[in-house]
């Protein structure tokens, strides 16, 4: 088996993520994307461990995933599918908040917990694209947002000096 995005199945381990995303450890926050149907939606897969670094302050005696890494983790999910949809697998695009409307955090999550990244594109044009979001662990809700984002090719004049 390889190690990389397959097509074929609609899906994108470790190493094809790291191609797709600039993001790395500590802010690294999905091990894999699946069902992704190109221009529609994905889901993103998180295995929660306590090894991560929040968790040392957030909450040491109860460790709790913050809400917001729950968000940036739907983020960096939407950002996979909208590289894979638009073919820049490799091109070092990036993709910024530009609004989160609506988050809702319903239960915790926890170290050991399988955190799955529902992503659905409700809007995608030009550079701008809005999404629906929801986390869910063992088929239970447990955060929902809608954020919009905007993808930044690198051949973008604001990227350069």
């Amino acid at each position: 088996m390889s190690l990389s995005i397959d097509a074929a199945l609609g899906q994108a381990d470790i190493l094809a993520i790291k191609r797709m995303i600039p993001h790395r450890y500590p802010f690294l926050l999905i091990d894999r994307v699946v069902n992704i149907d190109k221009g529609k939606s994905a889901v993103g897969l998180k295995m929660v461990t306590v090894n991560e670094p929040h968790f040392e302050g957030h909450f040491p005696v109860r460790p709790v995933m913050p809400g917001v890494m729950i968000v940036e983790a739907m983020a960096q999910t939407a950002a996979v599918l909208v590289v894979e949809t638009l073919d820049l697998v490799g091109s070092d695009a990036l993709v910024y908040f530009m609004s989160i409307e609506g988050a809702k955090f319903r239960q915790t999550v926890t170290p050991g917990d399988r955190l799955e990244l529902h992503i659905a594109i409700l809007r995608g044009r030009g550079k701008v694209w809005k999404f629906t979001g929801e986390a869910r662990v063992d088929e239970a809700l447990v955060a929902e947002a809608e954020f919009t984002a905007m993808i930044i090719p690198p051949d973008d004049k604001r990227l350069k000096d």
